[in-house]
């Protein structure tokens, strides 16, 4: 997939789909799919048109949107799709100004060289969101584009929306936010030094400062979760939370306490992927109370992956 940002030089003539793909989950992979076979029969090349920031955070100053992916991992997962051109358009407020017929007229027909525009049944663009598919259509005929639409899915399918796979994930139903996705929701960050109480209980945890504050944060509880370090895939369990039972304040921590190891990572980049959630947060009366808890959750998970293996 070749990513395009300066349209200046823009000759091939493209079947396209516009929109933020936060998590490039299911419902978008089956966009994706029916807009290459439209392109294969029109026989043109396919282009993904999409923003490297939400649009909602430059229109609204206040707005607090916590995101599936952060950009590179948004354009890591539309790469995998086998789309042939990626467009990422500045979204400005000047921008946001334009509307839907001079964006499909000017934007998408001149500047993008779009011959087919496929929109989801609920997408909406162009100044003040006013627009619908009628009007597209309609705008579309005017200059060369024509403008289809996928049809809403049938409730019972699984094909979802990213605000329902961010609620799920509030709710720590990752294994079912990872069905909608497609693949297991996952944090990158940072190891730094904790309070290292869990080498007293014989459980050391790598504490993880989290490169992206925009990503959402799954629910606290504890999580049977795969983690990466330097290319390499262990097993281990996950927990976020305030650390009730410790009581050293309110913050939030997210630690991993990863089975069969016992290397020094400080420093060290980590990614986090979320499998099974095993428990809610639990305050224990004293250490050792929590070290039993610990030991079942971890032979729980020992047997719930390996046979997910």
């Amino acid at each position: 997939m070749k990513i395009i940002r300066d349209f200046s030089l823009i000759e091939t003539k493209t079947s396209a789909s516009i929109g933020f793909f936060d998590g490039v989950h299911l419902g978008h992979r089956y966009l994706i799919s029916r807009l290459k076979k439209y392109a294969q029969k029109s026989k043109l090349k396919t282009a993904i048109i999409t923003f490297s920031v939400h649009p909602q955070k430059i229109l609204k100053k206040k707005c607090h949107i916590f995101l599936l992916n952060t950009f590179k991992e948004k354009i890591k997962q539309l790469s995998s799709t086998g789309i042939d051109y990626c467009y990422i358009i500045k979204f400005t407020k000047p921008f946001s100004e334009t509307t839907a017929k001079d964006f499909i007229q000017r934007t998408l027909y001149k500047q993008l060289q779009v011959r087919e525009l496929l929109v989801g049944y609920d997408n909406k663009f162009g100044r003040g969101r006013i627009s619908g598919y009628k009007q597209y259509v309609e705008y579309g005929k005017i200059c060369g584009i024509k403008v289809r639409q996928i049809k809403k899915l049938p409730e019972k399918n699984i094909y979802s929306s990213s605000t329902a796979i961010r609620k799920l994930l509030l709710k720590g139903k990752v294994e079912e936010a990872a069905h909608r996705l497609a693949y297991n929701y996952y944090l990158n960050g940072r190891v730094i030094k904790g309070n290292q109480l869990g080498r007293i209980i014989e459980f050391p945890t790598a504490n993880i400062s989290v490169l992206n504050k925009e990503k959402i944060i799954p629910c606290e509880g504890v999580y049977a979760s795969y983690i990466f370090i330097d290319n390499k895939k262990y097993i281990g369990m996950t927990y976020i939370g305030k650390r009730p039972t410790i009581c050293f304040g309110q913050e939030k921590r997210i630690e991993t306490n990863i089975f069969n190891f016992n290397k020094i990572i400080y420093g060290k980049k980590i990614q986090i992927e979320f499998i099974l959630f095993i428990r809610h947060n639990i305050k224990f009366d004293n250490l050792q109370e929590l070290k039993k808890q610990l030991e079942k959750d971890k032979e729980k998970i020992k047997k719930l992956l390996q046979c997910n293996k």
